[in-house]
């Protein structure tokens, strides 16, 4: 590797304990459970994926194996983005399978699912992956987005399978890439192949969770890292007094993200997108939210403050979600993205869409910014949908918020001065340093994969449960991927997919956020959690994602 700095020398020496289980692995059998009833809907699921479907969670637990280890050719790739712990799945999943047999071999494959349908592979051997351990990103061997879902990717899959002579193959991602693996899976037990899928739940928007898989790997650093830069941010603005900082944090389909860091930071204001969605608060009502609580800090003399917008905010107001699902309809028609591609101009390209847009969504399109219009045209990604990511939605605000408040004080109802700042954070958090947390549970994660296939196990996912217990009592298992699929509408097809999970409006961590945040909005509790630590007392090291712990335990009170 390049040079490295003394913390990351620091880093590649500690070794993550793994729970009492995992510390005897030749001592190791199966419990398993009976799969569980069908739930409404899932019978498309039991039909599209009948070889294993009826599987049942199963738990690690001392006791006779199902047979004495033998010598395992396993690969393993990264799939969808970058999320801190990544590196220590596959340290977790190498270490375990040369204690099961010294002379087992773990591949990778470079540059994520397209090295698989390429067979572009790298032996991981000790020397490679003691530069990486407990270490952020995925450059190890790279990641991708490519999707293995039709019969020619899939037959590719598995003839890189058999070439490889693989056991098994890992596939580290999100609910898409735990998608691919259950398609996997059913695959090649039709094939009559000898390699057994396992998944691992990795993302750090935290929307790969359910009762069977507690948290994403990742979810905790990320939000530590975003957490630490709010803080600064709400420090800086109580010092100077002048600013409002509107901080747009990722996470296109739920706002866990920006749930976790109100809770760590106490904003003046989170924007939850489901809250919104529930309540169908169109952005004119957002915007006279937010600007009556510039006017009534104002009038209390504090004019600054911190604002969260989760990343996919602007889908879930009503009238701009028709909106995009609007565009992404039209552009799909080719006679269309034909006649809009053609026009240089944005001018011209608005008015030819908005002649082909219901009187709604053209009415909509015609009140937003220039800049947003820019962005939902020319912002697409390879299958002609709006990338949500891209749309600056805390400038959008800003925007929307600064002609409410000249509204006002045109009025005399307001008579303060607004500065706005707009952030993004995102990207800061996938690659760094994984927290303690995520150090441990994703060497844990990585051991229980190289289990799950040595018990020739297919079609499951790596889970740990008990996370807000000490590491030593964690227990380990797997979840058959199909029990957490469901069938949604996908390009105007009714596909299986691995459901992704939103905010709970009637959880436990959303409900301490509905008890504090109109104090949060008036007085200044503002939280300043400081970096990421990786030594001193346990209490701070070893801090936990707070939604983990209020939807373990029940809600808490926030000071």
């Amino acid at each position: 590797m390049n040079h490295a700095s003394p913390l990351e020398l620091s880093r590649l020496r500690y070794q993550p304990p793994l729970p009492r289980i995992l510390l005897s692995l030749e001592h190791l059998g199966l419990r398993a459970s009976s799969p569980s009833e069908l739930k409404e809907g899932c019978e498309s699921i039991k039909q599209l994926f009948p070889r294993t479907y009826n599987q049942g969670p199963i738990l690690f637990a001392a006791g006779e194996p199902e047979a004495k280890s033998a010598r395992l050719r396993v690969g393993v790739v990264l799939s969808g983005g970058q999320a801190p712990g990544g590196h220590n799945v596959i340290a977790g999943l190498y270490d375990a399978l040369k204690e099961l047999h010294p002379g087992s071999t773990l591949l990778g494959f470079r540059g994520g699912p397209a090295g698989i349908l390429k067979n572009e592979t790298i032996e991981i051997t000790a020397a490679l992956i003691d530069n990486y351990r407990n270490l952020g990103g995925f450059d190890m061997i790279g990641s991708g987005r490519t999707k293995i879902e039709g019969q020619e990717q899939l037959l590719a899959s598995l003839a890189t399978a058999d070439r490889c002579a693989l056991d098994g193959l890992v596939i580290i991602g999100g609910d898409d890439s735990n998608t691919n693996a259950a398609h996997l899976a059913e695959f090649f037990l039709s094939a009559g192949s000898k390699t057994r899928i396992v998944g691992v739940p990795k993302t750090i928007d935290g929307d790969l969770k359910s009762r069977e898989i507690e948290i994403s790997f990742g979810h905790d650093t990320a939000c530590k890292v975003y957490n630490e830069l709010i803080g600064n941010l709400m420090r800086d603005a109580l010092s100077a007094r002048k600013y409002y900082h509107f901080v747009k944090l990722m996470g296109r389909s739920a706002s866990h993200i920006a749930l976790e860091c109100a809770l760590k930071t106490h904003p003046n204001l989170v924007l939850i997108g489901e809250e919104i969605a529930a309540a169908k608060t169109i952005l004119d009502g957002l915007t006279h939210q937010i600007a009556t609580l510039i006017t009534e800090r104002s009038a209390a003399g504090k004019e600054f403050g911190v604002i969260l917008i989760p990343e996919g905010l602007i889908e879930f107001l009503p009238e701009i979600g028709s909106l995009i699902r609007e565009l992404n309809t039209l552009l799909a028609r080719e006679e269309i993205r034909t006649e809009v591609d053609r026009l240089s101009h944005i001018d011209e390209r608005i008015s030819v869409l908005c002649g082909h847009l219901s009187p709604d969504s053209a009415l909509c399109f015609a009140r937003l910014p220039y800049t947003t219009q820019a962005e939902l045209l020319f912002e697409r990604d390879p299958h002609g949908n709006v990338q949500v990511s891209k749309i600056a939605t805390e400038q959008l605000l800003i925007a929307t918020v600064t002609h409410e408040l000249a509204k006002r004080a045109a009025a005399g109802i307001y008579r303060g001065s607004f500065h706005p700042v707009h952030h993004f954070f995102g990207y800061e958090g996938r690659s760094a340093m994984p927290s303690q947390f995520d150090c441990q549970y994703t060497y844990a994660l990585g051991y229980t994969s190289a289990l799950l296939i040595n018990a020739h196990l297919t079609g499951y996912m790596a889970t740990i449960h008990n996370l807000t217990q000490p590491c030593d009592v964690w227990q380990v298992g797997g979840t058959p991927i199909t029990a957490l699929m469901q069938m949604e509408e996908r390009k105007g097809k009714r596909v299986p997919v691995v459901k992704k999970a939103l905010v709970d409006l009637q959880g436990p961590a959303f409900k301490t956020l509905v008890r504090n945040r109109a104090r949060w909005a008036k007085d200044d509790l503002f939280g300043y959690p400081g970096p990421i630590q990786f030594t001193g007392p346990q209490e701070v090291v070893g801090e936990l994602p707070l939604t983990l712990i209020l939807e373990s335990q029940g809600a808490g009170t926030i000071a």
